[in-house]
């Protein structure tokens, strides 16, 4: 391993270039590194000239995915001897949970991290750590007997006159479990402490020794409402690990189901945000489009959420003409009703009331966690994996990512709205420019791993909430030996945590419909 200072890695490409190369695949390399250049990378993420795209462990190893100041991503790995290595989390607060989960995953101790207490295991699972070594998910019996979950810690906060107030995680309707400890001086909130992992489904393990098609199925369930953006990241991340390139009619297929998930997604948050605002009007009107978003998916690919349609080497189904005539109708009926409810969201002074200068993210924070997708372009991120690093057909199609300062329920409302409107007009330039041809490639050929070789892949795609990362190997065979999903919400629910300190406990559900975080693809 080549030697490095400080002063010798001005770039992330640098610190890639001294470690010992790993083959891995587009849009990142990867290189091993020793603990020095490990603790290098944490003081750029802490010093807030790198972003962190991802922490995830693997037995004896942990990984970590990094954006540098050119945009540029890479990955480094350290070896963790005895299952420790130096935190992240200690310098860098973005990687405190994903640290604590991949302890409760793997039983890696990242050494100095100040929250130790279990995040996604709540003693609930009858084995410790199911992905090390030797435990059911290895393919071993659960001999091990865990230690008894002892009573979870929320964090102590000083003051007069305060009181707690727990909500969850069973909530009203039909929206994941979470819970949520307020404590509150008052109306007003002093601090609120989420405590998620109600839905950890074990997903991961089940991925490692799969065949790809039955993780395809998989990543696809990660979380429901993004079905298009997981299969999609997926499915790149195969294709980079095994230098195959999808059809270019397969290619646009998915942007156009992609388009029409960002859709469905936003008009349906936009009327709910809405309504918890006590404004149901609104939220009656965007759920009719939100419907024909989905009929129009049904009609076009078989599947209202069209899940499964995006598989690696293509799309498992085409566009035909009655599907093609659904979706232009649906965009005209969009593009006729959609701007009367965007003047009738700006022209009700009470539910301006409710969302103006309603929880305020601080734009230093939504940079110092990456946050994507709305949550960080309302609060001046400036980020979108369609445009950087880029996949095609977007840098064939003319779009523009709206940015905003404010940073509170008002500006993730607009920011939502003006991507309603990108999206439209993604739609119409695909249906325009759809190339004929075939809608997918064999993916089993002879680039494909070989008996004693594995193929490492990565994607970053962007999902209605923000980037989505996939990072896979693909053992012998065609099994997936490892896969590691990251959703943007592991980003964005600590600042829902920020954005409501200093609002009233009633303005909750408002700044929570803002956030709009998975509780599914965040629990794994």
């Amino acid at each position: 391993m080549k030697r490095m200072s400080k002063r010798s890695l001005p770039a992330l490409t640098g610190l890639i270039e001294a470690g010992r190369p790993v083959e891995h695949h587009a849009p990142a390399r990867r290189a091993m590194v020793a603990p020095k250049a490990w603790n290098l990378a944490v003081e750029q993420l802490a010093e807030g000239r790198w972003s962190l795209l991802g922490l995830w462990g693997e037995p004896d190893i942990v990984h970590m995915a990094l954006l540098g100041e050119g945009r540029e991503i890479g990955m480094i790995s350290l070896k963790c001897p005895g299952g420790r290595y130096p935190s992240v989390g200690q310098l860098h607060p973005p990687a405190l949970r994903l640290e604590r989960a991949a302890a409760d995953l793997f039983g890696l101790l990242p050494q100095g991290l100040p929250d130790t207490r279990r995040w996604l295991d709540h003693g609930q699972w009858g084995v410790s750590h199911p992905l090390a070594p030797g435990t059911l998910a290895a393919g071993a019996s659960a001999t091990r007997t865990p230690p008894p979950a002892a009573a979870y810690r929320f964090l102590p906060a000083e003051g007069d006159s305060l009181h707690q107030i727990p909500v969850g995680p069973v909530h009203a309707g039909i929206i994941e479990p979470g819970h949520f400890r307020f404590t509150a001086s008052g109306e007003t909130v002093v601090r609120l402490e989420e405590r998620l992992g109600y839905v950890h489904k074990g997903i991961e393990g089940l991925m490692a020794g799969s065949p790809v098609e039955r993780a395809a199925r998989l990543a696809g369930r990660t979380s429901g409402d993004s079905t298009v953006a997981y299969s999609l990241a997926f499915a790149r991340a195969v294709e980079a690990a095994l230098g195959v390139e999808a059809p270019p009619r397969a290619v646009w297929l998915r942007a156009l189901m992609a388009e029409l998930e960002r859709l469905a997604n936003h008009l349906g948050d936009i009327g709910a945000i809405c309504n918890d605002a006590a404004f149901a009007l609104m939220h009656a009107h965007c759920g009719v489009l939100r419907e024909r978003v989905l009929r129009a998916g049904d009609a076009a690919f078989g599947h209202r959420l069209m899940r499964d349609r995006i598989v690696p080497g293509g799309v498992a189904s085409d566009l035909g003409e009655a599907g093609t005539a659904a979706i232009r109708a649906l965009v005209a009926e969009i593009r006729q009703r959609f701007p009367h409810l965007v003047e009738l969201y700006d022209n009700t002074a009470s539910l301006q009331d409710r969302t103006v200068a309603t929880g305020r993210l601080k734009p230093a924070l939504a940079r110092q966690y990456a946050a994507g997708g709305y949550v960080g372009r309302a609060s001046g991120r400036d980020f979108d994996a369609r445009r950087s690093p880029g996949y095609p057909p977007y840098d064939e199609l003319a779009f523009d990512v709206p940015v905003l300062q404010e940073g509170d329920v008002n500006a993730r409302v607009w920011i939502r709205i003006r991507e309603v409107e990108q999206s439209l007009s993604l739609v119409e330039q695909i249906l325009q420019k759809l190339p004929g041809g075939p809608i997918r490639v064999d993916i089993a050929e002879p680039d494909g791993p070989r008996e004693g070789m594995a193929l490492e892949g990565m994607a970053l795609v962007e999902g209605f909430r923000g980037d989505i990362l996939a990072w896979l190997r693909i053992g012998a065979g065609g099994i997936i030996e490892r896969c590691h999903l990251r959703d943007p919400s592991w980003f964005q629910w600590p600042l829902l945590e920020a954005a409501i300190e200093g609002n009233i406990v009633a303005d909750f559900p408002l700044c929570n419909k803002s956030f709009n975080c998975s509780y599914s693809g965040h629990d794994l």
